[in-house]
C-alpha cells in the first residue's frame, strides 16, 4: 500500500475511500507478527475486526492504484 500526492484536490482519506477497490483489516504492532486481511466491502472489514471485539484492527482503503489510507479502527 502506498501512499499518493495525486488528490491534493480534496482530503487524502476521503479520495481513498470513494475510490476503494478493496479494503483490507490489518492487525499486529510489528511486521514479524503482522497479519491482514482482505474485504470487498468496508461493513465486511468492519465485521472482521469487530468479531476479535478488541477495537485493534486497522482498516485501509486501498484503491486500483495501490494508494491507501487508513479509514478507521474496528
Amino acid at each position: 500500500m502506498t501512499s499518493c500526492a495525486v488528490c491534493s484536490h480534496c482530503n487524502h482519506e476521503e479520495f481513498c475511500l470513494k475510490n476503494a477497490a478493496h479494503f483490507v483489516a490489518a492487525r499486529g504492532r510489528t511486521p514479524a507478527t503482522r497479519t491482514r486481511e482482505q474485504f470487498a466491502t468496508l461493513p465486511e472489514a468492519e465485521a472482521f475486526g469487530a468479531a476479535i471485539g478488541d477495537g485493534r484492527t486497522m482498516i485501509y482503503a486501498v484503491t486500483n492504484l495501490g494508494h491507501s489510507a487508513h479509514i478507521t479502527n474496528a
